[in-house]
């Protein structure tokens, strides 16, 4: 099988810009559009006007607050010397990027920070009085540096304000928290400013498309018209810089689109400056550029002119960081050069040989040149969404409290509007936000990065969240209803009329959970972010990028699970008031209302939190939370992840549970490499040397210049869950089932239903294939319903529920929308609560499928015939009252005049004759007639049906060890039945025997009468021989009687084509190398682990760890051959040797299988040829468990069948119509003829009984009739002691080592059962444990053990007694 392709990691490739003949020509009006020009601060000075000191030349006076109140700094002072701050704007000097107060003595002076502590006329600056009990206060400054470009962040506005006075902070602005009054009165006054990019004169037009590649458009993912607007969201300019100005470094954005079906797209985009020609400007644009001169005209040669464009890359993946290395390494190769290859050779190699990294390629190095290389490494493997969310930036951002307030406003759905200078904070925040309510998703408009010509979203009458650059409020103010987050300044702007919102109307417990975890993460990241740790982190990034990588994704995921914890706590117990659809659909059946009991949760929470809960309640993210846990989604499987979340969190402290696991694919060792594209190559074969390709400015890509893919990626398409019905688990799934088999193996009991519990999930994994191929589809789906039936009455352990939740899916597939009902009661009644997954596809097969008709008249009808019933039941009760009391002669007569009377009754018109015969006379005459030899002979029927074993004659030697080894109260019951019986068959035949009669007197008696002669021996074998002396694992005496099995089994062999069809013979008995010891199949299964991936099993004797075995072997069943033992001939027949797999193995392998080659794959023939394993065990398991199936079809057309037909030919036959019979042997088929004989075949052969020929050779082993007769004598009087004891004696004396592959108990336990039946396992393993348990204390039980002698474990026995139906052997 090839390997699947991976999905492709980039869509399009973009270049926007001014496009040409996109937009309309410059010299239009309309199109442009000119911006306030905004000087930034360069230079402060504080000065004392009281005491004479004038605003020095080219500064301005801050001489009022925002409210109009005077901006004395120094008012609290005694002396007040009348202080003022002064700035100055220029372009001279690199501008003043923060501001801030210093407390003389309290703190020191942060690196890079400038103190104003003298005026412009050199007296003190201070704006403290000075004294020895106070601390002087100064302002300080940081300033940016002198290598920094024009368009750098500055602080172009400063303002004072009073809050006793009111006043607060401008929108935009940050507030430095320190009081500048220090005094002893006067009001408290604090310092903002406002910082924005210093814009030089510009012209700002709309983007437009320049080029992209590929030309066409993708099928399932069409490229939108708006990627230029958002790839330069505020537009393009064409600007004017002075001659000297520094290169500006490209500026890095990313965006989020949102498709019509929900799908996310992420945009990643590169903004950068390039020359743009005079010639293309009108004489009106250049003088509002600045480069004529206004009143001559003359050109200005001292400016140049710059335009602003962008490349970017769209993707269905957030890899940011990789994408922002891609698009520098192709901008830096645009402005470089010459080069050998041209730029679109670079492009469209990184578009279509770079993949998603994905579990089997974890780590890819793509080398874009000798100099450039990036990492791409898998995301961390969680159920939750995979995001561009960052929440380490929105805790830097925003803090724990702020970050509280957001989250409530998500939940009650605001209008949020989100500003900041820097593109991709904008971008990687929203994301958080919409990521932090998981799993309610935010539907209402989302758009991270907003360019200008989209900005009227901000007027919406809906909730949104919104994300614009900063510059965005120098042109216009924001709505008055819209809550405005400054992500630059942590700062939340709100409407004065409503009330502020606050982290505190969260839920009180909850929400300071939230805020204290929060508070705790804030501590860590400081410490790591700090200045000098971050300049240590990048020069260690360069050596250990895993150790980096590592730290800094598992703080990412503690933020987000502080918020999925809250989450948890939040909804706990939701799923308790999801209301199923159990009735015919109706026009409000999809309503929320009517699926989903909201005053029963509302009512469950406390009553302080009433108010937020309804509000949150009523959001359109809780009503689609709602439909998408009722219905099919595909988040299904985060769902599923949220319901194990909150039943972790359900503890009495959730905050100290772990829900998130980092994921360690990324240390993986496995890594791809992707090398940079070929260079061209001379005739002879040396590199080429021309370098041709260089550009002046970025170039329209050229579509002849792009390589071809050869080998196209798959493009990634949007998950939709499954409509028909897959066996998918998701991974919250097995890894819950992996969980509970590690638990179940250390339990011996709970590890055999733990097995059975998958062999059962193997079979309905294979239920849509065996319905599928079945004609009788109701039937067949019945079937699987008491198998559901079965399972719940033999309290099995389920690893999940794909049990149930393929029969729900299979009810909707074939219109059964009652069995779905009656399948989800099933499975209440087993106490298993639906996930969201089986929910969901429950409500989808009762609200799609057809339901059956409710009119009245059948109703009505029904109703009537009720009636009836119940009057007949009434006349009725005089027969019962004569019955008692003796007088039946009169019973005909009333049985007569009752039956009239109820003919009479029925004979209406809206009951017909045929219902009143069918339904209703059987009720009239069940007790008027005798119980008749039909019915004993049905009933008999059944029992051997499905109990293959008739009780032995008490006279045969067989009997009378049975009588022995039965217990006591069985045997009474057994006598008491004999005795029934007698008395029936005396009361028609003769007089009844009593019963003591037929019962020997001692013990004693019986045991000597046993072995009196030879001839009685062969007379009691033959006994046996007639009663199927089969071994079976499942009808001992403790175990519920197979007879209670209420699905019928499928028969794989049809008793009118006798002689004439396939036998195959299946035996799991393996032999360990190691100790050349013969491993049985309840101690293989013991053996096994927990390991879904493990195929090993571990020997009982020696422990040695080995790959047990399958083994089958096609057989003709023609006329028997027998050979010279008196056994049919096996010679020639094809056989078949597997790996005998765990059903946790087998369940992975097979639904490996069906998600590679889909689920036809199990009705093809191919199945048997190319996954044999997997099929034979399929086969082993189905039989062993008595389940119906196809799969023996495909063995009459397989290769082994032909080969069968070549050894024994027959003119003009084919295997093709013939039945196929199976089965399932408890020993092995191959067994080792250099070996001593087991005693079974010893006894057999002694017996005369036909077997299957193995050639034994003759071996001088000590086992004589007399021998054998003797163990059976110390069996038979309960003293198996004795009979250990004999064996283990008579083996020592043989010289050399006895050639015995089995273990003592399991010679013992054949040769008991070969000679009396197989009814009585768990008795003999009593009786054998009380036997070891006595020889241990004289032989001790290491020698036991050393000779093999000691029982089967515990955990074995359990699992023989789970799989009830018969081996034989």
């Amino acid at each position: 099988m090839t390997e699947e392709k991976c999905p492709q990691l980039v869509d399009y490739f973009v270049v926007a810009g001014l496009a040409p003949g996109g937009s309309a020509p410059l010299d239009e009006e309309g199109q442009q559009r000119g911006c306030r020009v905004v000087e930034p601060v360069t230079d402060l000075a504080v000065i004392a006007r009281g005491l004479g000191e004038e605003v020095p030349e080219g500064f301005t006076c801050i001489e009022k607050t925002q409210g109009g109140h005077p901006a004395e700094l120094s008012a609290g002072l005694i002396n007040n010397p009348h202080m003022y701050l002064c700035y100055r704007r220029g372009h001279d000097k690199p501008p003043i990027l923060d501001l801030g107060v210093l407390y003389e003595g309290k703190e020191v002076v942060k690196q890079g920070w400038y103190v104003i502590e003298t005026t412009p006329y050199s007296r003190s600056a201070s704006l403290s009085s000075g004294g020895p009990a106070t601390h002087r206060t100064f302002l300080t400054y940081r300033r940016a540096p002198e290598s920094q470009a024009l368009h750098t962040l500055g602080v172009t506005d400063i303002s004072l304000l009073l809050p006793s006075k009111g006043e607060v902070a401008p929108h935009t602005f940050c507030r430095v928290e320190k009081n500048l009054n220090t005094g002893i009165w006067g009001p408290a006054l604090y310092l903002c400013y406002k910082r924005a990019v210093a814009k030089a004169n510009a012209l700002v037009y709309e983007a437009g498309l320049i080029s992209r590649y590929p030309e066409a458009d993708v099928e399932s993912f069409p490229l939108p018209e708006s990627v230029p607007m958002f790839c330069l969201p505020m537009g393009v300019t064409v600007e004017s810089w002075p001659l000297n100005t520094k290169y500006q470094l490209p500026v890095f954005s990313t965006f989020v689109l949102t498709s019509a079906c929900g799908d996310k797209v992420y945009g990643a985009a590169i903004q950068f400056y390039e020359a743009f020609p005079r010639e293309c400007l009108s004489e009106r644009q250049s003088v509002r550029l600045g480069l004529v001169s206004v009143v001559d005209r003359r050109p200005i040669t001292n400016r140049t002119l710059q335009v602003k464009k962008s490349v970017c890359v769209l993707s269905h993946w957030p890899f940011f960081t990789v994408f922002q290395k891609f698009l520098t390494f192709v901008y830096r190769y645009s402005i470089s050069g010459p080069h050998v290859l041209p730029l679109e050779k670079h492009i469209s190699s990184f578009m279509h040989n770079v993949p998603f990294p994905s579990p089997q390629r974890p780590r890819i190095l793509v080398q874009l040149s000798p100099y450039d290389n990036l990492l791409l490494c898998q995301p961390v493997s969680s159920p939750l969404l995979l995001s561009g969310a960052s929440f380490v930036k929105l805790l830097q951002n925003l803090g724990p409290e702020n970050a509280c307030v957001l989250l409530l406003a998500v939940l009650t759905e605001h209008k949020l509007l989100l500003h900041s200078l820097r593109p991709d904070v904008l971008t990687s925040v929203s994301e958080a936000l919409v990521s932090m309510t998981f799993p309610l998703r935010w539907h209402c408009p989302y758009i991270p990065l907003c360019p200008l010509r989209l900005a009227d979203v901000l007027c919406a009458p809906m909730p949104f969240i919104v994300g614009v650059h900063s510059s965005y409020f120098d042109l216009y103010d924001p709505p008055t209803d819209v809550v405005c987050v400054d992500l630059d300044t942590n700062t939340i702007f709100q409407a004065e009329d409503k009330k502020p919102l606050s982290w505190r109307s969260l839920p009180r417990k909850q929400g300071k959970m939230l805020v204290n975890t929060l508070t705790n993460l804030m501590k860590t990241l400081e410490k790591i972010y700090t200045t000098g740790q971050e300049e240590a982190t990048l020069e260690f990034l360069l050596t250990d990028y895993d150790l980096i990588y590592g730290r800094q994704k598992q703080l990412e995921l503690e933020i987000q699970e502080a918020f999925l914890r809250f989450m948890s706590c939040l909804l706990r117990g939701y799923r308790a008031y999801l209301l199923p659809i159990t009735q015919a659909p109706s026009d409000r059946t999809t309503d929320c209302s009517s699926l989903f009991n909201l005053q029963g949760f509302l009512k469950s929470r406390e009553r302080t939190h009433q108010k937020f809960y309804t509000q949150l309640t009523r959001t359109q993210m809780f009503t689609q939370f709602i439909e998408e846990c009722s219905f099919v989604s595909d988040r299904h499987a985060c769902l599923e992840f949220f319901d194990e979340c909150v039943q972790k969190s359900d503890v009495e402290k959730p905050e100290e549970v772990r829900l998130i696991d980092l994921d360690e694919a990324h240390s993986g060792e496995h890594t791809v490499f992707i090398m940079p594209p070929e260079e061209p190559q001379e005739p002879d074969g040396s590199e080429s040397c021309l370098s041709v390709y260089s550009y002046e400015t970025f170039p329209v890509l050229c579509m002849d210049l792009f390589d071809r893919p050869q080998d196209q990626l798959r493009v990634p398409t949007k998950g939709s869950a499954p409509s028909s019905p897959a066996p998918r688990r998701t991974k919250q799934e097995i890894k819950l089932a992996q969980k509970r088999a590690q638990i179940y193996s250390a339990v011996p009991d709970m590890w055999s239903k733990c097995l059975l519990g998958h062999c059962y999930g193997l079979w309905f994994i294979y239920l849509p294939t065996f319905v599928r191929a079945e004609s009788a589809k109701v039937r067949a789906l019945q079937t699987a319903y008491e198998v559901l039936k079965h399972m719940e009455t033999r309290k099995m352990v389920l690893p999940d529920e794909v049990c149930y939740r393929i029969l729900m899916q299979l009810c909707g597939q074939y219109g059964q929308p009652v069995l779905a009902v009656r399948v989800l009661l099933e499975m209440k009644k087993a106490g298993i609560t639906p996930n969201t997954i089986t929910y969901a596809y429950y409500n989808k097969a009762v609200l799609e499928s057809k339901w059956p008709s409710t009119n009245q008249g059948g109703r009505l009808r029904w109703a009537k015939l009720r009636n009836v019933l119940m009057a007949v039941a009434q006349f009725r009760q005089p027969i019962k009252q004569r019955q008692k009391s003796g007088s039946v002669g009169t019973r005909t007569g009333l049985d007569i005049f009752t039956c009239y009377l109820f003919f009479t009754i029925c004979n209406h018109k809206y009951i017909s004759l045929r219902y009143t015969i069918i339904v209703c006379f059987p009720f009239l005459c069940s007790q008027c007639r005798p119980p008749g030899p039909r019915d004993t002979v049905s009933r008999k029927a059944v029992d051997e049906n499905y109990n293959n074993v008739s009780p032995p004659s008490r006279g045969s030697l067989a009997g009378k060890l049975q009588q022995l080894l039965t217990p006591t109260r069985h045997r009474l019951s057994g006598r008491r039945a004999a005795s029934v019986g007698a008395r029936r068959s005396g009361g028609e035949n003769g007089p009844v025997r009593r019963v003591s009669e037929q019962r020997p007197s001692r013990k004693a008696q019986v045991a000597e009468s046993l072995l009196k002669a030879k001839e009685r021996l062969y007379t009691a074998t033959s006994e046996v021989r007639g009663q199927h002396s089969s071994l079976s694992v499942g009808s001992d005496v403790d175990l519920p009687d197979t007879t209670n099995l209420a699905f019928p089994l499928r028969k794989s062999w049809d008793t009118n084509q006798e002689g004439a069809g396939l036998e195959v013979l299946m035996s799991s008995c393996s032999l360990c190398r190691s100790c050349n010891s013969l491993v049985y199949d309840e101690e293989i299964m013991a053996g096994w682990t927990s390991d879904d991936s493990n195929l090993n099993s571990s020997c009982p004797f020696c422990s040695t760890t080995f790959v047990p075995l399958l083994n089958a072997e096609i057989c003709d069943l023609g006329p028997v051959i027998l050979g010279h033992n008196g056994g049919s001939s096996v010679g020639g027949s094809p056989q078949v040797t597997v790996a005998y797999l765990s059903p946790l193995v087998l369940r992975k392998e097979l639904e490996s299988l069906l998600e590679n080659e889909g689920e036809a794959v199990l009705a093809q023939g191919q199945l048997l040829d190319s996954h044999s394993i997997i099929f034979w065990n399929m086969v082993w398991y189905f039989h062993r468990l008595g389940l119906p199936s196809n799969l023996l079809q495909l063995v009459r057309s397989s290769p082994l069948a032909n080969q069968l037909a070549q050894v024994t030919p027959l003119p003009g036959f084919s295997w093709e119509n013939s039945a196929v019979r199976v089965r399932l042997l408890w020993d092995t088929l191959t067994p080792d003829t250099d070996h001593w004989p087991p005693l079974y075949i010893l006894w057999r052969m002694h017996s005369g009984v036909p077997m299957r020929n193995h050639s034994w050779r003759r071996h001088n082993h000590p086992f004589t009739l007399a021998f054998l007769e003797e163990v059976l004598r110390w069996v038979g009087m309960n003293e198996v002691h004795k009979g250990i004891t004999l064996l283990l004696e008579t083996t020592a004396k043989q010289p050399g080592t006895p050639k015995i592959q089995r273990s003592l108990y399991r010679e013992m336990l054949f040769l008991t059962l070969a000679a009396m039946g197989r009814d009585h396992v768990a008795a003999f393993d009593k009786k054998y444990k009380a036997a070891y348990q006595r020889l241990s204390g004289s032989l001790g039980r290491e020698e036991l053990r050393r000779k093999r002698a000691q029982p089967p474990s515990p955990k074995a026995v359990d699992c023989r007694r789970s799989f009830l139906l018969p081996l034989e052997c």
